[in-house]
Formats: C-alpha cells, structure tokens, sequence
C-alpha cells in the first residue's frame, strides 16, 4: 500500500528547462498593436496592449489564420478570419471555442527582450 502524504517529488526548476531568446534590442514596438515575428525556429505575435508586451503563437487553431493580422480588444487578440477571441495573460479562447494559443513569457534584460521557450526533452538530452 502506498502513503500518498509521504511520497516527495524531486523539486524542478521550470527556468532550466526554458531557453530564453533575444526577440528586441532597443527597438521594441511602442505604439499598440501586433507584429510577426520569429524566434527559436517558430513564427510568433507580439502585441503590445494596454502599454503591456505579450508573445502568443502566430496561427489560430481554428483555422489556422495568421494572427498577426488581428487586434486586440478587452484584453483579448482576435483572430481575422472567423473573430475567434483568445486571453493575452493565458491563452485561452472565450467560452463555447474550446481552443487556445501559446503565451510565452517575456523578460526585459538590461535593454532587450526574451522570450522564454521550453526546450524539448531531445535537446536537453543531447546539450553540448
């Protein structure tokens, strides 16, 4: 038998298993809206909204629309083709869509931008 409330888990640090990439030096958009962009081999969307910066995955799952074509609303990227509306904080679509995009975290290091992308388990096995 086995006693849940004694068994531990080995801690994991969530930051070594991101690779974090410079996506702007200086030049960082500051007017609202949304940009393409591509960092660690994917095609991603910044989106500047409400003074904040957000990094999303760049197609809608629905139909696989571009998203840097959409704009932003309540807190919310729309998608161009069929209005599909997804969070910017976590991603997920408005209810009754069932769907959601990738948020990547972002971090302002000295005067650049990075963001953070988990590394697979093949790459972190096979680090030089």
């Amino acid at each position: 038998m086995c006693d849940a409330e004694n068994v531990s888990l080995p801690a994991v640090d969530i930051d070594k298993r991101m690779k974090w990439i410079k996506l702007f030096d200086t030049d960082v958009p500051q007017q609202e809206g949304v940009w393409k962009t591509k960092a660690g081999g994917k095609k991603l969307c910044v989106v500047r909204h409400v003074g904040k910066l957000y990094a999303t995955s760049a197609e809608c799952p629905h139909a696989g629309a571009d998203l840097s074509a959409g704009w932003c609303e309540s807190g919310r990227l729309i998608c161009p083709y069929h209005r599909q509306a997804f969070n910017l904080e976590n991603g997920r679509g408005d209810p009754g869509q069932g769907n959601y995009i990738h948020i990547y975290p972002l971090e302002q290091r000295g005067d650049a931008w990075y963001v953070g992308m988990k590394e697979s388990l093949l790459s972190r096995l096979f680090k030089k």
